[in-house]
């Protein structure tokens, strides 16, 4: 049967051979292009030599041409050598696609630097590491992207369904533009844009010490009236009126003036910033995409409007800011920086046009930067909606209380072979699922967390149909010991059962996801603790569901049948087990500890 991911593989397959197809096409004409100028180059020398021989005016116009010629062929060689290393970006982007198509993630980042074991639910949903949701989904170019992207991930703060939906809008529109997406994706291929080092560059060199004077109007007709003088005593001295030493004199007194003020901060910029250029660079790519882009949706609109709005318009900041570097850059040619402030005094009309790019643009260049980091992340969510035609989006509803309503819910991590199950949360109820190991437990309960959070990023569930409301989630399935620091395991477990209470005393409604409570004592133990703990929540405003091995625990339903209620994954003991991986309403009989275990005995 042929299903989605064939189609997107077909899909990937098909850009992937078209791309490099396009890339031979384009590596045989930068191969004519060199013929070309080294052809144009070899007449230009033939019909200079040739003048200089016979004298002829017409040779000396058909090197003009020559020249002329080369210099086109080499533009044109530099635009094609741009157009290779863009579709080669463009090969790296389908290519890693199709990987993600086929199961292969090792391409992207995993996002290990998120890794907190103290949140709420990350390390227990697999939002961060090998294989994690942030793996799958991550497609970021900028550190500032990739950033915001474990931020939406891992949000505690409750958010408006108005937040949620204007993020969804913005996914689906950029789902439903993906020539837009690759071409943004195309300028992180060959190295991530570090957005924390350019904040930090452009803070250290707002701390600079920059001559203010040279932004004002009289330095300006000062140096001018110096220019001026320069032009005229030259020209006095070519016809002769005055000495040929006064236009010399006067253009060293305008470099020693110019350099003398200009150097040293011109120095110390260059010094934060001379690695930017190629970030510089990427950024203007990245922002002419953005406002160029004809998208509707409020949330996309308000960050085009961030970048194009208030007549402070980022692309014009930017390419300012390259052109700025570029001088400075430039000055690194000692006989350059002599002649050009000699003559131009080029450092004062630098620094002039660095303190007038400082005024209008420094203090909205964060806003900017952020602006482009979230359309980065936003851009990576639609490629996983884009990738995952199969899932659905969620629907909210406004109520004040847990609600959690699903239907052919499964883990996204487990694709076609996933077994569906329907199940249905009410506020305030617990819900005490037993089975044996492997059964499926841990599973679904990873199921109803991730699901949850996908949703709240706008982002489209695996099941089909979910209806939530909007809450607080708190876990604990993954407690670990921290030996470093003295913490054993049953102490870990208690520090996180600490932690869950004091958030959810601080929060309104919290639905908890707690795998084998207590699992570093001994089953009576256990037992009572698991006991005391859920019947002391029980006043908070909490909901929860229990994973346990411990089938005594679910006799609370028996003592609370209007909160407490039991479900199980129960298997089939037979030559084999049978897994079904159903949830059904009761307790789980079967286990399959001991059953295992005899038979690896038994070989």
């Amino acid at each position: 049967m042929y299903t989605m991911n064939d189609h997107l593989s077909t899909h990937y397959t098909d850009q992937i051979s078209s791309t490099k197809a396009e890339i031979l096409r384009l590596r045989q004409r930068g191969k004519n292009f060199l013929v070309a100028s080294l052809a144009t180059f070899s007449f230009l020398i033939v019909t200079i030599v040739i003048y200089t021989i016979w004298k002829e005016v017409w040779f000396l116009g058909l090197a003009f041409l020559m020249l002329l010629a080369y210099i086109l062929v080499r533009q044109m060689d530099i635009h094609n050598s741009t157009s290779i290393k863009e579709k080669e970006n463009l090969r790296s982007v389908y290519e890693k696609e199709l990987a993600y198509i086929h199961g292969d993630f090792s391409c992207f980042s995993a996002g290990e630097n998120y890794l907190n074991p103290h949140h709420e639910y990350a390390l227990d949903l697999d939002i961060f590491g090998s294989q994690s949701l942030f793996q799958r989904m991550n497609r970021t170019v900028t550190t500032g992207g990739s950033d915001l992207l474990a931020s939406e991930l891992t949000k505690t703060q409750i958010r408006t369904i108005y937040e949620i939906e204007t993020q969804r809008d913005a996914i689906r529109e950029l789902t439903e533009h993906q020539e837009l997406c690759t071409r943004f994706k195309t300028h992180g291929q060959q190295k991530i844009i570090d957005t924390q080092h350019i904040m930090e560059a452009l803070l250290a060199i707002r701390q600079i010490t920059i001559p203010r004077f040279a932004n004002k109007n009289w330095s300006l007709a000062v140096v001018m009236m110096m220019l001026t003088g320069l032009g005229v005593s030259i020209i006095l001295a070519f016809i002769g009126k005055i000495a040929i030493s006064l236009p010399i004199w006067w253009a060293l007194v305008q470099f020693v003036v110019a350099y003398s003020i200009c150097s040293k901060p011109l120095r110390l910029i260059n010094k934060i910033v001379n690695q930017l250029h190629h970030q510089i660079q990427a950024y203007i790519s990245l922002i002419t995409i953005i406002s160029s882009s004809n998208l509707q949706s409020k949330g996309n609109v308000s960050l085009i409007h961030r970048l194009t709005g208030n007549n402070h318009h980022a692309l014009a900041s930017f390419k300012e800011l390259k052109r700025l570097l570029d001088d400075i850059d430039r000055r690194g040619n000692e006989l350059w920086a002599f002649f050009s402030n000699a003559l131009f005094m080029s450092d004062f009309f630098i620094i002039r046009r660095y303190l007038h790019w400082q005024d209008s643009y420094l203090m909205e260049v964060e806003k900017w930067i952020d602006a482009v980091s979230h359309f980065d992340a936003l851009v990576s969510m639609a490629t996983f909606r884009y990738n995952e035609p199969e899932a659905v989006e969620a629907e909210f509803v406004e109520e004040d209380k847990v609600v959690y309503s699903a239907k052919g819910l499964y883990h996204p991590f487990l694709g076609a072979k996933a077994i569906r199950n329907h199940f249905q949360i009410e506020d305030h109820h617990y819900y005490i699922i037993t089975g044996a190991n492997m059964a499926g437990k841990s599973t679904f309960l990873r199921a109803i967390g991730i699901n949850y959070i996908l949703a709240c990023c706008g982002l489209p569930v695996f099941a089909e149909q979910l209806t939530v409301s909007v809450f607080s989630i708190f876990s604990s399935m993954r407690t670990n010991d921290d030996l470093a620091h003295g913490v054993s395991f049953f102490n870990a477990e208690l520090l996180r059962l600490q932690q869950l209470i004091t958030t959810c005393r601080n929060n309104h409604h919290t639905l908890i996801i707690l795998d084998e409570i207590l699992k570093g004592t001994n089953s009576l133990d256990k037992l009572n603790g698991s006991r005391l703990f859920l019947k002391s929540i029980a006043s908070l405003p909490i909901t929860g569901i229990v994973a346990t091995h411990d089938l005594e625990l679910s006799k609370m339903q028996e003592e609370y049948p209007d909160r407490f209620h039991n479900y199980c994954f129960e298997i089939q003991l037979s030559e084999h087990i049978h897994y079904s991986y159903r949830i059904t309403e009761g307790v789980a009989r079967n286990q399959n500890a001991t059953y295992l275990l005899k038979k690896i005995l038994n070989q």
